[in-house]
């Protein structure tokens, strides 16, 4: 493949500013020999055979990319995890990431690539920060997240693509992936009860229907069955949505008039950003509350232990696990890591 086949997403792909072309090193990631990937076994009627576990995780290289990345995300989603011997937080990621890919039995591969090692892969990426997770799908990057995400969220985000590829086959799943599209929620409601029916007791449909009614406010129904999720099937979502309940549950004082107006009149008025930023999360809307705090931590440059800037720094890590937007975590966090650098 060369640098100028359609199917290389380095010729068009920027993360951070999408369209712009990547300065050079796509030529040696394109210069890798076809066929350096082993092709898929086939199973009965000329099918691709399910990957054994040992294969859904892969190290590559600058020089296996094309063939075990490119290539091979034309028939499997491949999630790219970019990753450095010295990156902390990439040591905690590596067996979330490996945990989440293994349990969805080949739907997707993983693999795992040490930037330190791959220079022009990192620079056609345009690599700013890592832990740094790319979703392939169909020869190209599709969606990305930075930062070490928990369990759920990385679920979350690989779920929303995954139901666009069609349903592993079982009906509960089917039904799962109707009510993730339905525009109704009534109507995403019923089909997930009728999942429920089909299979009672199976968690992630719980949790959906759970997250559906925290949605509309009906927090002790969602309360009560959230506890009857099973102890060992709850993963990060199961408390994080519990969380969810209790900032619905629990307004924070003041009002978001005044705290815009003293915003309005002084930008550095933290206590106000952070009054509106509770009030944010407590209506849903994380994202705007997230905007609150990083212009705190833009903003008030202090060392401090307890000062504004560590305080919204804390404040956003927790509300980063709660969150059910992956986007908007993602958003947050790759802006938190710039404006603490």
């Amino acid at each position: 493949m060369s640098a100028s086949n359609p199917r290389n997403p380095f010729a068009a792909y920027d993360p951070y500013t999408a369209g712009s072309q990547p300065p050079g090193g796509v030529a040696a990631a394109s210069a890798a020999p076809a066929g350096h990937g082993a092709p898929a076994a086939l199973g009965p009627g000329g099918a691709a055979a399910p990957p054994a576990p040992e294969e859904l995780v892969f190290d590559v290289t600058e020089a296996d990319f094309e063939a075990r990345v490119l290539e091979t995300s034309l028939d499997v989603p491949v999630l790219l995890d970019c990753w450095a011997p010295w990156c902390g937080p990439c040591r905690s990621l590596g067996p979330v990431l490996e945990k989440v890919v293994k349990g969805l039995g080949g739907r997707v591969l993983l693999a795992k690539i040490n930037t330190d090692e791959a220079p022009n892969i990192s620079a056609a990426l345009r690599i700013r920060s890592i832990p740094l997770v790319v979703l392939f799908i169909g020869g190209r990057p599709v969606d990305q997240f930075v930062g070490a995400l928990p369990e759920g969220q990385i679920r979350q985000f690989l779920d929303k693509h995954l139901a666009q590829l069609g349903p592993p086959g079982s009906p509960l799943e089917d039904l799962r992936k109707a009510a993730a599209e339905a525009t109704d929620p009534a109507e995403a409601e019923a089909l997930l009860q009728e999942a429920l029916a089909a299979e009672p007791g199976h968690a992630p449909t719980q949790m959906d229907l759970a997250e559906r009614w925290i949605a509309r406010g009906e927090l002790d129904a969602a309360a009560k069955l959230l506890e009857r999720v099973p102890a060992d099937a709850r993963g990060d979502r199961q408390p994080a949505l519990l969380k969810r309940i209790q900032l619905a549950r629990n307004k924070p004082p003041g009002s978001a008039k005044e705290f815009e107006a003293r915003i309005a009149a002084n930008a550095r008025d933290f206590e106000a950003r952070f009054g509106l930023a509770a009030l944010l999360v407590h209506g849903g809307d994380f994202n705007a509350a997230f905007d609150q705090l990083l212009e705190v931590v833009l903003r008030d440059k202090s060392t401090e232990p307890e000062g504004w800037r560590e305080r919204a720094r804390k404040q956003l890590v927790e509300w980063f696990g709660v969150c059910p937007d992956a986007e908007a975590v993602s958003r947050g966090r790759r802006y938190l890591g710039m404006y603490l650098n």
